[in-house]
């Protein structure tokens, strides 16, 4: 008999019960039965065994020890299971790329959320999709809009590698225990290719990064760090950019040519 597992803070455990809320996400990633399927942070199994009884090729990477425990019990005689206990965060997912894309799927840790995004970004070109819940306030920065007061850093960089689309919203009541917040599942289709590409990644990361670290800034105050005024000034009458705007004015196509001029390349 598995004992009931304490929700640990630590872990930002919340466990989804909700039946319902659980069919409307299967039904969302619509898995096919070879399907290369990756769920992060199954908890309990809530998901993981609908999943499987639609597509026996799922990876499980849970970090709570208990939990990896008790789902092993629970699926390890399920042929194409695999279970593994490790922190996503660390995690290299391109070990799990067999040629066909990963489709990902998870509860995600609302604590370790974003910088689990911006891990798996690293990943962008073996993934198909990712169905993910968030934290709402988290899913509306990722879907906002240039000039919206929740368009920033997360918006630019997940709308540079994907196509955002929220798909709905999931009330405390839904888990136990029941958060503090309202929950969105959200829907993350990585492009390929980019119809944006930056020449220089890295440099685009660090510019965006740059441009909303003091959104009160203008422009050419916010580049100061990463190169003289004199050639910020050159970039932005090259890129058409009003040196006086804000970080949040700004498009990802935007930000990309403005990165590429920094970088020699083409805007």
């Amino acid at each position: 008999m598995t004992q009931h597992h304490q929700a640990r803070k630590r872990f930002g455990q919340n466990f989804l019960v909700d039946t319902h809320i659980i069919r409307k996400i299967v039904n969302a990633i619509a898995p096919a039965a070879d399907d290369n399927l990756v769920e992060i942070g199954p908890g309990q199994g809530a998901i993981t065994s609908p999943l499987l009884q639609l597509c026996p090729g799922l990876t499980a990477i849970e970090l709570d020890r208990d939990l990896a425990a008790s789902l092993a019990e629970k699926f390890g005689d399920e042929q194409g299971f695999t279970l593994i206990q490790q922190d996503a965060l660390a995690f290299d997912f391109a070990s799990l790329y067999t040629g066909r894309p990963l489709r990902v799927t998870g509860n995600l840790p609302y604590n370790i959320s974003t910088p689990l995004l911006f891990h798996l970004l690293n990943y962008h070109h073996l993934i198909a999709d990712m169905h993910v819940m968030l934290q709402k306030e988290v899913v509306d920065r990722l879907a906002a809009a240039p000039g919206s007061k929740a368009y920033g850093r997360l918006s630019v960089m997940l709308q540079y590698y994907c196509q955002v689309e929220p798909l709905f919203t999931v009330p405390p009541e839904a888990f136990r225990p029941a958060p503090k917040v309202q929950s969105s599942v959200v829907k993350l289709t990585p492009y390929n290719p980019l119809p944006a590409a930056a020449v220089d990644e890295a440099l685009f990361a660090q510019l965006v990064k740059a441009c909303f670290q003091q959104r009160r800034k203008t422009l050419r105050n916010a580049m100061k760090p990463l190169l003289p005024t004199k050639e910020i000034d050159a970039c932005m009458v090259e890129s058409s950019l009003d040196p006086r705007s804000r970080a949040e004015q700004l498009s990802v196509a935007d930000f990309v040519s403005l990165s590429n001029l920094l970088a020699g390349g083409s805007g």
